[in-house]
């Protein structure tokens, strides 16, 4: 085999090989990774999250809770099987798979006062911004957070 049909060759072997073990962390084409969560009224960061795949469908925990006292928060409001559970470790968004660009059907919980919504997510700045939408039946009744990809 001549030496450019053989680079060809691995690279496309190397490209099905990472397709079938799914998207790497910080694969900038995917939203699994370590995350900075800004909020998107003080614009503060508040939590550094790890976005996960488990099944095909994305999840995201909490990993580090930046806020004054938030390493020993419980999400005392929460209101389904994560009720009082501590913060740290607490996986807030289930189930989001891709579609058509964009990452739905899945939910995401407001540990502050304990509602569940349905959520999008879609990748900007070349994978280094999230924004994440929550919502309430339609997606123009929610609001918007901008997380940043953690280096």
């Amino acid at each position: 085999m001549k030496q450019p049909l053989r680079a060809a060759f691995h690279a496309f072997a190397l490209s099905l090989a990472a397709l079938a073990a799914g998207a790497a962390p910080g694969d900038s084409n995917s939203p699994v990774g370590a995350w900075r969560t800004i909020d998107d009224k003080t614009g503060k960061t508040r939590s550094i999250v790890q976005v996960y795949e488990q099944g095909g469908e994305l999840f995201a925990r909490v990993e580090q809770d930046l806020t004054p006292g938030g390493a020993a928060a419980r999400c005392t409001r929460c209101k389904d099987e994560r009720k009082d559970q501590p913060l740290i470790g607490l996986v807030f968004m289930r189930r989001m798979k891709l579609d058509d660009g964009e990452y739905r059907g899945g939910d995401i919980l407001d540990p502050d006062n304990g509602s569940i919504y349905r959520c999008k997510l879609r990748l900007e700045d070349n994978g280094r911004k999230l924004k994440v939408r929550g919502f309430i039946g339609f997606s123009v009744f929610g609001r918007t957070q901008t997380w940043e990809r953690e280096q």
